[in-house]
């Protein structure tokens, strides 16, 4: 019996202990420095291609996409940002204006930027929901690929508009997001993001149909897809005549991503110094 009072005891006084170092524990987040407390994120969501093959809001081409972030605090309000993605776009002509064409994409790119966070609230401030602003430059590497006579073809190498175009292309990003705090450490954000690319050909798609003169059957078969079709308009040839419209120039490809993300705030240097000090390990 007094064995099991002792435990009883010793276990109120050990929860009590816990409380009061937790309670410590946050009362130094609170007071801590902003600058130099890091953050990281990772989650991922939808992404959303915007280019020559899209026809105004399609679902269909909705894909996945994977994000890894670190914030850096600047200040109360600002923070260095570096983001590495991994997303998916595609697209068919198929149900567009110019469905007669007959073009179709598909693409699996790695994507990192550097930039900067802008918060509506400070880093001190206690709010459940924090607004932010988000920015910045990168590379991508686009791959697009076609699907012809049940395989994947890498569409880059066959120069389907005899253009070898560069597979790594800068990118610029803005973006929106909400942050929720859940606890001191531990959080969960929404955002929106619109990427542009400094390239017209994450579709391999952007200028005319070119002269097929030295183009292999496999170049010849993807650059030019209408011969597949059977409903085609009357007084449509079944071939595109070289120099015929093929993308728009005028407008580089982009891409869109809504995001859900997991936060962990990792701590600064003066929030580890303290738990060194107080061996308070949370």
């Amino acid at each position: 019996m007094k064995v099991r009072w002792f435990v009883f005891l010793f276990l109120i006084f050990f929860g009590q202990v816990l409380i009061a170092q937790t309670s410590r524990s946050s009362r130094l987040y609170r007071n801590a420095p902003a600058f130099g407390s890091m953050k990281l994120s990772f989650g991922g969501g939808l992404s959303y291609y915007l280019g020559d093959m899209r026809a105004k809001t399609d679902l269909r081409f909705i894909e996945p996409h994977l994000a890894v972030a670190l914030l850096y605090r600047l200040s109360e309000h600002f923070s260095a940002r570096g983001e590495v993605n991994l997303y998916r776009l595609s697209a068919k002509q198929e149900g567009g204006p110019v469905w007669y064409n007959n073009l179709s994409f598909r693409s699996t790119n790695p994507a990192a930027y550097v930039g900067l966070q802008a918060d509506l609230f400070g880093f001190h401030t206690e709010r459940f929901v924090k607004p932010y602003l988000f920015g910045g430059i990168g590379i991508t590497f686009i791959n697009p690929k076609a699907y012809y006579q049940g395989k994947w073809y890498s569409l880059r190498p066959l120069q389907t508009e005899g253009i070898a175009y560069k597979r790594l292309v800068r990118i610029a990003l803005v973006g929106i997001g909400v942050s929720f705090k859940y606890n001191d450490r531990l959080g969960f954000a929404v955002e929106l993001s619109d990427n542009f690319a400094n390239s017209d050909y994450l579709d391999d798609v952007s200028t005319n149909y070119p002269d097929p003169t030295g183009m292999s059957e496999l170049a010849l078969a993807l650059s030019d897809r209408r011969s597949e079709l059977t409903n085609l308009p009357t007084g449509y040839s079944p071939r595109n005549e070289p120099g015929n419209q093929r993308g728009n120039p005028k407008i580089k490809d982009s891409y869109g991503f809504l995001s859900l993300r997991a936060e962990y705030l990792i701590g600064s240097p003066m929030r580890r110094a303290e738990r060194r000090k107080l061996k308070c390990y949370y």
